[in-house]
This record gives C-alpha cells, sequence and structure tokens, in this order.
C-alpha cells in the first residue's frame, strides 16, 4: 500500500500554478518545484506545534483534531524528491510515530474519542473521520519503517477503530460517512481487510449515485455547497486509489456546479445553501476537482485565493494533491467568462454575471427541519459587487425571522434564547418566515413565493455599473398579520456607517433607524442603500450557530437588516444599492 500511495503523485497541479483557466494544454515541468517546496517548508512550523513528550500538536483544550498534522508530515516523509531533505528522516518518523501513539492511547474500548471542541463544549464519543482517514493514510506511508511495537500497536488501534466503523457508521448517504469509507477503504488494504474494501465501495457508488442531477448532494432539500467540498475530497481520495470510473461522472459534475456558484472572488455561493451562510475565509478545494477540465480551473483558482492563508491547512492540502492529484487540461472558468446567465437544470437557481456585479437567486423552498444542522429556507437573494464583496443576501440560519426575504406575522416570535441549548426550532403560530413554494424566472431575475394566503415577489434589476435595484411585492390585504421584507446586508465591523441626517457609528453597539430618522439613505464599506419611507434599520440580527452547543453568535455573525413593511396601499418597495465611487 506505501507503494500505492507514493507510485500515485500527481504531475499536474502544479504546472495549473503557472497556467491560466482556459482550453490549454498543460506540461509537468513545474510540478516538484512548486508543491514539493512548499510541502517541505511546511514541516519545520507543524513540528514546532507538537509537544515532543506527548505527541500533542497544538495548544489549548487538548482535542482529537489536533492531530490532523500527522498526515502531510507523513506525507513529507514518504515523497522521495531531490528538493525533499525530510525524505525517510529518523527525527521525522518519530514525531510522526509519537503522534499516532497518543491517538491509540486516548481511544476509548470501542475505538472513538471524545467529540470536545476548544471551547471545551462536549457532543459525545465518535469515530472521527478526519483522523481517522489521516492516520490510516499516515500508517499506509511510514509503516514498513516503522519499529515493530510501535507498528503492532498503531495495527491493533487502527483495527478497533475501523471495525467500529465498519460495523456502525455506513449508514446514509452524507458527508460523515462518505469520509469514514474513503479512510475505511484505504484501511481494507492497509489492514488486509478485503471486504472492507469491498462495503467502503459499495457505499461510496452509493454516495456517488446520491448527487443530485445537478451537481450537489442535499442533506435534507436542495444543495449544500460547503459541504460538497468533503463529499468531493472522499470520492476523489477513493478514485485516486481504486481508479473506480462509476464515481468519475460525480466528480466532473460537482466541479461543474462548484465552478458556477462562486462570486468573482471566488468565495462560495451561499444563496442556495441549506447548511452554511456566507464566509469570505477560503475553502481549499480538494483533489477530487483536478479529475476534469473544469475542475482544475476551479481548483487552480481556489489555489490562487488561499495558498497564503495561514489559518488553512495548506499542508493537508499539499500532501493529497501531491499523492493523489491528477495533471491535465484547464477548462474555463465562468467567474471569469464576462457576462452570463447560469441556471440549474431543474430550473430552480441562477447565478447572474454582468459587469462588475454577481447575483445568485434560489427557488429551492423546504419545510422547515427540526434539526439544528439544517438551516431554514429563508434568504433567497444576494448581490456581489467585485469593489465591495458581498452586498447583501448572507443565507440562512434558524431561530432569526429577520433574515427571511418575507414574513407574515409578529418576527418576535421566533428568537435564539441565549444559552438555550435544546431549543424548539419549529415555526410558531402566528408567524410565517418561510414560503410553501417558490418560482424562479431567470430570464427576467424575478422570484414569487407563497407565504400562507399571500403571495410574495422579489425582482433585481442591474441598472448601472454601480447600481442595482430590488423590487419587493406583497398581497397584505389577504391576511390581518403584517407583512414585511428583509433585506439583509453584511457587516463590515471595523468600518463606519453613516447616513444622511447626518448620524453616523461603527458596529459596535446595537442600532435602531427608521427611515425618517436616518433619512434618505444609510452608507457603509463602499455602498448606499436608499431608504424608502416606512421602512427601518436593525443592527445586529444575530443567526443561531449549530456548532456552539448553545447557539450563540459574535457581532460578525450578524446581519444589518432594513425592513420594508407593507400594507394595502403599500404593495411595492423598490430598494436602490449604489455601490460608491
Amino acid at each position: 500500500m506505501t507503494k500505492c500511495l507514493v507510485s500515485i503523485v500527481a504531475a499536474g497541479f502544479c504546472a495549473l500554478l503557472v497556467g491560466h483557466a482556459a482550453e490549454t494544454k498543460q506540461t509537468t515541468t513545474n510540478f516538484k518545484r512548486e508543491l514539493i517546496p512548499a510541502l517541505v517548508q511546511s514541516v519545520p512550523s507543524l513540528l514546532k506545534t507538537q509537544n515532543s513528550k506527548t505527541g500533542r500538536f497544538g495548544s489549548g483544550i487538548p482535542v482529537a483534531a489536533d492531530q490532523m498534522p500527522i498526515y502531510p508530515l507523513a506525507a513529507a516523509w514518504a515523497i522521495k524528491d531531490p528538493a525533499n531533505r525530510y525524505y525517510h528522516d529518523q527525527k521525522l518518523l518519530q514525531a510522526i510515530i509519537r503522534a499516532g501513539n497518543l491517538l491509540a492511547d486516548t481511544q476509548d474500548k470501542t475505538g472513538q474519542w471524545e467529540f470536545r471542541k476548544k471551547d471545551n463544549s462536549f457532543w459525545g464519543m465518535h469515530y472521527n473521520p478526519w483522523i481517522y482517514s489521516r492516520w490510516i493514510r499516515s500508517f499506509s506511508l511510514i509503516r514498513d519503517a516503522m519499529p515493530a511495537k510501535d507498528r503492532a500497536r498503531w495495527e491493533k488501534a487502527l483495527t478497533l477503530g475501523f471495525s467500529g466503523i465498519a460495523r456502525r457508521e455506513l449508514t446514509r448517504p452524507v458527508n460523515i460517512p462518505a469520509h469514514q469509507a474513503m479512510g475505511l477503504y484505504i484501511a481494507g488494504q492497509a489492514l488486509n481487510h478485503p471486504e472492507w474494501c469491498t462495503q467502503a465501495s459499495d457505499f461510496l457508488l452509493k454516495v456517488a449515485q446520491a448527487q443530485d442531477t445537478n451537481g450537489f448532494w442535499s442533506e435534507h432539500y436542495g444543495p449544500v455547497v460547503t459541504y460538497n467540498l468533503v463529499y468531493v475530497d472522499a470520492l476523489g481520495v477513493y478514485y485516486a486509489l481504486s481508479h473506480d470510473d462509476r464515481v468519475l461522472k460525480a466528480l466532473e459534475s460537482a466541479a461543474k456546479f462548484h465552478a458556477n456558484f462562486v462570486y468573482s472572488d471566488g468565495s462560495n455561493i451561499e444563496t442556495i445553501d441549506e447548511r452554511v451562510p456566507y464566509s469570505e475565509t477560503g475553502h481549499l478545494a480538494g483533489l477530487g476537482f483536478s479529475f476534469s477540465p473544469t475542475g482544475r480551473a476551479y481548483l487552480l483558482e481556489q489555489w490562487q485565493r488561499t495558498k497564503d492563508d495561514r489559518t488553512l491547512p495548506i499542508a493537508d492540502f499539499l500532501a493529497s494533491m501531491l499523492l493523489y492529484g491528477q495533471e491535465g487540461a484547464v477548462g474555463s472558468y465562468p467567474a471569469h467568462g464576462g457576462d452570463s446567465v447560469f441556471v440549474t437544470d431543474d430550473g430552480r437557481a441562477s447565478v447572474l454575471r454582468q459587469g462588475s456585479w454577481c447575483a445568485a437567486l434560489s427557488a429551492y423552498v423546504c419545510p422547515l427541519s427540526g434539526s439544528r444542522w439544517i438551516q431554514d429556507r429563508q434568504n433567497f437573494i444576494s448581490l456581489f459587487h467585485e469593489k465591495t464583496g458581498l452586498i447583501l443576501g448572507g443565507g440562512n440560519t434558524k431561530l432569526q425571522p429577520l433574515w427571511s426575504t418575507f414574513t407574515v406575522g409578529d418576527t418576535s416570535l421566533l428568537r435564539h434564547k441565549t444559552g438555550d441549548k435544546n431549543p424548539k426550532f419549529s415555526e410558531p403560530i402566528g408567524l410565517l418566515h418561510i414560503p410553501s413554494a417558490a418560482t424562479l424566472e431567470a430570464d427576467t431575475n424575478l422570484l414569487t413565493f407563497q407565504y400562507g394566503s399571500v403571495d410574495c415577489s422579489v425582482r433585481l434589476n442591474l441598472l448601472e455599473k454601480n447600481k442595482a435595484r430590488l423590487i419587493y411585492t406583497a398581497t397584505p390585504s389577504r391576511t390581518t398579520q403584517p407583512v414585511a421584507a428583509h433585506v439583509t446586508f453584511l457587516p463590515a465591523i471595523e468600518k463606519q456607517w453613516q447616513t444622511a441626517s447626518g448620524q453616523t457609528g461603527s458596529l459596535t453597539k446595537p442600532f435602531e433607524l427608521t427611515a425618517a430618522k436616518a433619512g434618505a439613505w444609510f452608507e457603509h464599506n463602499g455602498w448606499r442603500v436608499q431608504l424608502p419611507e416606512g421602512s427601518r434599520l436593525s443592527w445586529p440580527a444575530l443567526r443561531h450557530n449549530p456548532y456552539r452547543d448553545d447557539g450563540r453568535s459574535d457581532l460578525g455573525d450578524g446581519r444589518i437588516v432594513l425592513t420594508l413593511p407593507f400594507s394595502e396601499n403599500t404593495t411595492t418597495r423598490d430598494v436602490d444599492v449604489e455601490v460608491l465611487k
């Protein structure tokens, strides 16, 4: 297995670093010159974070995920290249062994670790898939050089863990079991359990078949975007090792999906994502994108965007690309292709690129889920400008109706209570904040919705190079409940805001501003929004953060919300957004 892993070194991606995302042929001449040195340079900083006595990496509250550097270190030890001074380095080997010994020592009797986070919140015991896949890959790379005692120790611990994964974890074909299956496939080869390889292959084929025809996976209804990368990574590693062509189409379809659902700066379009709101933080694209021309175009752009981001596991990415990635031609990249409109095959979402603008519209709607991980599909339009970044939109959350494009009823009925670790996510009587139906007319940038008996719509017009208009309509006469639209603006915490009436401030203190007091406009972070009569602005509308046990969120997770109430006499609201010169 060690020989197999090292022999699948991909010579292509580094060539892409000096290429351009167009229909061009690539050479392999820059592979070692580009990626090998980058991996080598990462080794000292990774080792610096390890306690040489315990083998633990990192600081703060000890968690199993601290041990993830074991994998890029093992890759650096195993890859033979003139530029790699760590090839078969004995000190590095000992550091890797210490890291794995700690994992063996901290398993429970079933092979699980505590799922504890750095804030010391405890989420139960867990077969951590990210650690197990990296541990077994590391073992595959170094096992022939390990002292017999340590090798036996690892084999026993890994067998315990993967036996539990094989027995208990491969249930639904969703992101965590997919990653566990990828690790199980490698474990089947490395630990001489061919039945695990068969089980993992069968399961990963189900994962590939579970992909929507539009190139995404869903965990409730409609796309996940950020978590799509987990599926692509799992299938990518599996494909590189197995050459199972049955999963290749899924990788190609995912590449097309991701290459289209990015803003012009490379950040993920969050508008259609049922799991994760917007983040300008980069996401490392996995090696699964290296198996198609479109995927390599996306991979190249993401690498250029993230390669200098020290908050990301760059070394982990380098290890995977060196061990498994594939060279080849680079396809076109939609974000660089001029004006265009991309519409999903199901007609439920579109991406509009016009000049410096990029907008996304979503008609994916579904009933509310009681799971903390599945966000309410409530926010259906986003607007990005190359000068300012994302201006409005930002995605979905739970327990926060002010993030909803429209609401019918009393928005105070649904909110997150401080410290509540087990909230009820159901929609209360007296409020509708998610629609029961939606349609998209991509040719006119029109979204229409049904909220009970109330019809609502929003249309986007990109009027000028730096000016856009959103037109909100509703039929409030069909209900006795209040009806409103909400425009969610992204905050820049360090920057000031000001109004036409001369009020100013920073996003450090909450505020409520009526149009009557603020005047004709509100300005922040390089954009200005005109304030229609009777509207009001509020800050911050915080989200429920599912990744904290009590759901709390930070100011940066909040939104500046423009609320537009409707009445029998006011059924249309125009909102002009201008990017300042």
